[in-house]
């Protein structure tokens, strides 16, 4: 069984995957970081060169090999909701956990970011991410099995939400 973590970039993913992945004495992959790996570029040299459509063709890859694995953290992608097939891939050994922010947390977070190129052009970065956002939620809402607002929440207090969900699941 797995841990998925999903939700916007910016909410916590990585390091709260890391921390319970410490905890737990499981591995911690990201799907970004597995598809830079693969690809040996960026996520802005993938899109730029293939486009989107190409980086979510390699996002659905990895979602579907990593659902093959067990014993895992899976830190993904802010997008990886958005294909039917990776929350299937997902969903066959897990446990999965929104890691919700609001939009001004979100940006607080990420707004000097450069590993991801914009989503929509001609929009201000809040805008951006309050559009993307909006068009998201609904699909992050129906895919968790838990929800944690991380908007006042250390790293650390959300991993402990999780590990406390995921030990009484046992």
């Amino acid at each position: 069984m797995n841990i998925v973590l999903i939700g916007y970039r910016g909410t916590g993913k990585s390091e709260v995957g890391e921390i319970v992945a410490d905890q737990l004495k499981m591995d911690c992959v990201g799907m970004d970081a597995e598809i830079v790996h693969r690809s040996d570029m960026s996520i802005p040299e993938i899109v730029e060169k293939f486009g989107w459509t190409r980086f979510r063709d390699m996002e659905s890859e990895v979602a579907a090999d990593l659902s093959a694995r067990d014993h895992l953290i899976i830190d993904t992608g802010g997008g990886v909701i958005e294909r039917p097939e990776n929350i299937l891939a997902l969903q066959k050994n897990a446990v999965i956990f929104w890691l919700k922010a609001s939009v001004d947390v979100i940006v607080s977070r990420i707004e000097n970011g450069t590993q991801r190129p914009a989503l929509i052009d001609g929009k201000t970065f809040t805008e951006e991410v309050a559009e993307v956002l909006a068009q998201r939620i609904s699909k992050y809402e129906k895919t968790a099995q838990y929800i944690i607002d991380t908007d006042r929440l250390t790293p650390e207090q959300v991993a402990g939400q999780i590990i406390e969900i995921w030990q009484n699941k046992l």
